[in-house]
């Protein structure tokens, strides 16, 4: 199947759930044939990489999915719509002061840590409080939404952790407060969206059962 064929048959299967296409190292032409049939998110995992590109990708909503380091904030508030990896209360000062010296409420997706791993990013979950009670203080920061990785397991054993990512975004999602709006949980990948679909994602983010695999 091509690019487009993959792409649109995804979409199909997924429904109402959101399709992030995941384009690291993959050439904007391909891209472009994946936007072509219809997908309208893209997500880069590295700030330098969508920067060489991203002159040559028709227009879509664009996403950072990877680590996003501090000396790449200033670039990264410039070049997407959505950072979803937000992964420390450092990284949501730094971002927002980023977005408001040029005038923009950047909005992001806390990515949590649900296996408590620790060589992965992101907030643990009794760590999740304090931050939401900090965000109304960051008033070009809008909480739009959760991210999360889970451990590196078959797709079935991933589904107790994508329930509790699931719980974790209906409670917040109730929070009332300043620059907190959750819309989406972005939680499953090409080998586990299905599953991550049935437990509440909203969002997917699929790159090799599009792209096929990474060449690097």
């Amino acid at each position: 199947m091509t690019v487009a064929e993959k792409t649109k048959a995804i979409l199909k299967e997924i429904g109402d759930t959101k399709l992030v296409c995941v384009t690291k190292t993959v050439d904007p032409e391909r891209i472009n044939q994946s936007i072509r049939a219809g997908a309208t998110i893209i997500g880069e995992n590295r700030v330098q990489e969508f920067e060489d590109k991203c002159a040559e990708i028709l227009p879509c909503e664009r996403h950072l999915i990877g680590h996003l380091q501090s000396n790449k904030v200033k670039r990264a508030v410039r070049l997407f719509d959505v950072i979803q990896s937000v992964d420390s209360l450092k990284l949501i000062q730094d971002i927002n002061t980023k977005a408001e010296a040029i005038g923009k409420v950047q909005e992001v997706f806390l990515q949590v840590n649900i296996g408590e791993e620790p060589q992965k990013y992101g907030f643990y979950l009794d760590e999740i409080g304090s931050v939401v009670s900090e965000i109304p203080s960051f008033k070009n920061i809008k909480v739009k939404g959760l991210m999360c990785i889970p451990p590196f397991v078959p797709p079935e054993e991933a589904r107790s952790y994508f329930r509790k990512m699931k719980t974790l975004f209906d409670e917040i999602k109730k929070e009332k407060r300043d620059n907190i709006d959750i819309q989406e949980l972005s939680m499953g990948m090409s080998g586990d969206y299905r599953i991550a679909i049935e437990e509440g994602s909203t969002m997917v983010r699929i790159g090799s059962a599009i792209f096929g695999n990474r060449k690097y």
